[in-house]
């Protein structure tokens, strides 16, 4: 059970460098510091990183972490068996939070302290040439966070109309040149179908100017995030799991996330900003009862690493990260 207000370092060396590590602590604290036995919802665990930290500083934490990619899951699983007497872990997407808790014996609401979210594509995955990823290397075009679930990237290329396919670049890539990309596209997979990323990213280069090319980054970049965040439905879940762990904490529980993208970033601060906006028609003399603010925003806008921790961890540069506590319960709309 979660909390009520009032109760009662690793020798390993990590993999990778968890993001924001000592501000989420700093966000998620005092949600955790004074409970006899808090639960903590790591719905993006990876590789472990932030959880390790969470399970050391509170001795008595419960983690619940989850993860779509089995392999993290393994490997996360040897990281923290020291704490496997207070970590469950399961193999979901964080959509799939409330049955997540279930599976744990927790209800699905009202009962969690802290939740975090670190989204996007994991150090394991980025660094492992074989999950096609990477467009600086030639491999499968698979893009799966789960190897084992739905079509690849390839699938998509391979089979999505020319006009999805543009909507897709545009929309999750805000690719400037999606439709060009796509017809593209679809006049080399007549010849040959794709397979490795080496022949889309030719591609891709081909397709965009040269005077485009020559600034904004590689001009693959855009290309492979948009069929990333659609073999993966990253939006689609994220829209369905922030309701969810709003839901499922307690009073006075917290929520952290961390984005990496700005349409990530966009559906978080709509979610966060909806459930912290009051329902009681303007001009009412008093707040409406189970119509309030259901959170309090905790940041001001989206906090960015700074330059000290990009320098020592580029992989964050690019975050936004955004919290809230739970103030109040709402009756449904």
């Amino acid at each position: 059970m979660a909390c009520d207000p009032g109760a009662a370092a690793s020798a390993e060396r990590p993999r990778h460098v968890p993001v924001l590590l000592a501000r989420a602590d700093e966000l998620l604290g005092p949600a955790l510091q004074d409970c006899a036995r808090p639960i903590f919802v790591d719905a993006t665990v990876g590789l472990g990183g932030h959880a390790e930290h969470f399970l050391t500083t509170y001795p008595t934490l419960r983690l619940i972490g989850l993860d779509r990619d089995p392999a993290a899951l393994a490997s996360t699983a040897a990281r923290l068996a020291r704490f496997a007497d207070r970590l469950t872990l399961v193999h979901t997407r964080y959509d799939g939070l409330t049955t997540a808790l279930a599976s744990a014996g927790l209800a699905g609401s009202d009962s969690v302290d802290a939740i975090l979210f670190d989204l996007g594509v994991s150090s394991m995955q980025l660094d492992e040439a074989a999950r096609g990823f990477a467009y600086a290397v030639d491999a499968p075009l698979d893009m799966r966070m789960d190897p084992n679930s739905g079509p690849t990237a390839a699938d998509l290329l391979n089979t999505a109309s020319r006009a999805d396919l543009a909507r897709i670049l545009k929309e999750y890539g805000e690719e400037r040149f999606a439709g060009r990309i796509a017809a593209a596209v679809v006049r080399r997979r007549a010849r040959e179908p794709f397979v490795t990323s080496a022949a889309l990213v030719e591609l891709i280069y081909d397709s965009v100017p040269a005077a485009t090319r020559r600034t904004g980054g590689h001009p693959a970049k855009r290309t492979f995030q948009a069929l990333r965040v659609a073999v993966n439905a990253e939006l689609e879940s994220l829209r369905a799991a922030l309701p969810a762990a709003v839901d499922a904490l307690v009073i006075g529980g917290r929520l952290v996330v961390m984005s990496y993208q700005s349409l990530e970033d966009r559906v978080v601060k709509q979610e966060l900003s909806r459930a912290a906006t009051s329902r009681t028609p303007v001009g009412l003399p008093v707040e409406l009862p189970g119509m309030g603010p259901e959170l309090r925003l905790l940041t001001r806008g989206a906090e960015r690493a700074d330059a000290p921790e990009i320098e020592r961890n580029p992989r964050s540069a690019p975050v936004r990260m955004r919290a809230a506590v739970r103030v109040a319960r709402r009756t449904a709309a």
